[in-house]
């Protein structure tokens, strides 16, 4: 196991810094935005508008990859994050950090697929679970260290901003100076929408919801804190108490939703997540720890859903179709990750911060009333044949490239002979040091 993690360590420290950076500026953003006195709806298509480069990313960062070569595109892509951090403290316009977050968002993207590829080129079928356990943590960590940096420092000053790009440079070192062999092209990306939807109707529904919901609050839950009075270094605690509560809560829920109908689960986490929601909606909590007590608990059951949609899908889907569907479910998400914030910022505008939470609360009870509906409609599959759950992380940003590194996808040893059949040119490829 030594001999398989060792040459990944410089792509994960390159992985833990791109995520610091990550976590800082999509906390930074709407906590300055808000301190400038920037309208709510602004503020929320920051979200839409990196929600919306991502998944573009998602589908043509394949196409610069292949022309350019990994390396220098890892370089292009991580290069304009940095300058575009950068840019954002010097020009302090809502305009501008709204088209400037899609090219993020889209570089984002590249840069995820670049590492993905390069750990699953690494990996064995006996180290991958390893590996990808440490990336899903590593992100998640990434983002959580990032966004507790605010209460260091001034957010109203370009200093912030400033160690955005040193991190964002930073990450560039490990990998441009790993020994990694140069990975096979990047996979093409497709969206089957029907395909989906028969697979699953509940989860086809559901991840929308969750993407809808946990993107309004992604983006807008500083904006909902800062509005509602709570300080920086509380907004901070918040949105990674957020996190850390749906990271604990997966693994219960997981298990549980092994032995009883998955539609079940979601409609009682749904459920969890819409009552909290409502209640910070209708009471409009002033103390900070009922805030957080709240927020911990919508957290736990927000994101909790999303993996628990994922294995439900493929229970009724061949271990062959996992990618395939996974990466599917995952782009529906990035969907619903731009629907959110769109909505979320016109009705904050109109009902006020806690507006937020009526959003999430919406998508979560259409959540609970469709698994229920559905779930008298279909037998669930039976438990000797369900695919076992396994945690994945919706509160930081991977791509379909990602989930080769999966245990449930189909064996490391196929996948690279089918890439090498589809691509007889791979055959000749260079194993030469990056």
């Amino acid at each position: 196991m030594r001999k398989n993690l060792l040459p990944v360590t410089a792509l994960l420290l390159g992985t833990l810094f791109l995520f610091l950076g990550n976590g800082l500026q999509s906390l930074l953003l709407p906590v300055r935005g808000t301190a400038e006195g920037y309208p709510t709806t602004i503020l929320g298509l920051l979200g839409t508008s990196w929600a919306s480069g991502f998944v573009l990313g998602c589908f043509f960062a394949p196409n610069v990859v292949k022309r350019i070569g990994h390396v220098r595109a890892f370089s292009v892509f991580t290069s304009l994050i940095a300058i575009i951090a950068l840019l954002t403290g010097i020009l302090v316009d809502p305009i501008w950090w709204v088209a400037l977050r899609a090219v993020t968002g889209f570089s984002t993207a590249g840069t995820s697929m670049i590492i993905e590829s390069w750990l699953n080129e690494r990996a064995t079928n006996e180290s991958r679970g390893v590996i990808f356990s440490l990336y899903i943590a590593i992100t998640l960590f990434g983002v959580v260290g990032g966004q507790m940096m605010i209460p260091f420092g001034e957010t109203t000053t370009t200093f912030f901003f400033m160690i955005c790009g040193i991190l964002y440079c930073v990450a560039m070192l490990p990998t441009l100076l790993s020994k990694a062999a140069t990975p096979q092209p990047l996979k093409q990306v497709r969206l089957d929408l029907r395909g989906l939807y028969r697979n699953s109707p509940v989860s086809f529904l559901g991840i929308l919801l969750v993407g809808i919901a946990n993107g309004a609050f992604g983006t807008l839950g500083a904006v909902f804190g800062r509005q509602a009075g709570l300080s920086d270094s509380t907004v901070a605690t918040m949105m990674s108490v957020a996190i850390f509560s749906g990271a604990i809560m997966q693994l219960p829920a997981g298990r549980i939703s092994d032995r009883v109908d998955r539609r079940y689960v979601l409609a009682v986490l749904a459920g969890i997540g819409a009552l909290a929601g409502l209640l910070i909606f209708l009471v409009e909590p002033s103390q900070v720890w009922i805030v957080l007590t709240l927020i911990a608990i919508y957290g736990a059951a927000a994101n909790a859903l999303y993996p628990i949609a994922v294995s439900h899908a493929n229970d009724f889907a061949t271990p062959e179709e996992f990618v395939k569907v996974s990466g599917g479910l995952l782009l529906l998400y990035g969907i619903g990750t731009i629907i959110g914030p769109t909505i979320g910022g016109p009705v904050m505008t109109a009902t006020g911060p806690y507006g937020l939470f009526m959003i999430t609360a919406c998508a979560h009870m259409l959540i609970t009333a469709y698994a229920m509906v559905r779930s008298r409609r279909r037998a669930p599959v039976p438990v000797d044949e369900r695919d076992a759950f396994s945690p994945v992380n919706a509160g930081t940003p991977t791509t379909p490239e990602s989930l080769q590194l999966s245990p449930r996808a189909a064996p490391l040893d196929e996948l690279r002979d089918e890439d090498v059949r589809d691509n007889p040119e791979e055959e000749e490829r260079s194993n030469e040091p990056v």
